[in-house]
């Protein structure tokens, strides 16, 4: 790769894996596509581990204690929106780690996070027969990797102490 070729940086996202009786915790939040149905799901933050990641995204969507109990996989997908008035195309690359864990009852009085219109459980057929208003296609793959059984340690990601004690280079 040429020294001048800009560096291939994909966003990291964390999803939040919720089933309770049959059903599965997700969002529906307003996008440039219209309304969407995602996992509580965000970015990771600079400083900040996956796990407290994944458990600040889940309180910020749903008003709800997510408590972690294993990773169900690390997923990659890419997303193109063409440029639209004055918002300039997007080329995406996402790194998605999905982890499965239990939810508290919502905190009362806390308000979801923009864009959140409202939390929703949804059967797996519920969530099939939606699928095109999944947010990504991962949101039904996560969704079918809990079903198939599939479970990681949550210590399978190692995170540095340089990540919230940067080291100092001499």
């Amino acid at each position: 790769m040429p020294a001048s070729a800009p560096r291939f940086t994909p966003a990291v996202t964390l999803a939040a894996i919720v089933e309770h009786e049959g059903r599965f915790l997700l969002v529906e939040e307003r996008t440039p596509e219209g309304l969407r149905l995602n996992n509580p799901a965000g970015h990771l933050e600079q400083g900040e581990t996956p796990l407290a990641g994944v458990v600040r995204e889940c309180l910020e969507e749903t008003a709800c204690h997510f408590t972690p109990q294993a990773l169900v996989g690390i997923y990659m997908s890419r997303f193109q929106r063409p440029a639209r008035g004055d918002a300039a195309a997007q080329d995406v690359t996402y790194v998605r780690l999905a982890y499965t864990g239990h939810v508290s009852a919502p905190e009362p009085g806390r308000v979801l996070d923009e864009p959140i219109e409202r939390t929703l459980w949804l059967t797996p057929a519920e969530m099939r027969e939606q699928s095109a208003r999944m947010r990504s296609p991962l949101v039904l793959q996560c969704m079918e990797d809990y079903l198939a059984g599939k479970r990681l340690p949550l210590d399978t990601l190692t995170a540095d102490a340089s990540l919230l004690q940067p080291r100092q280079l001499p």
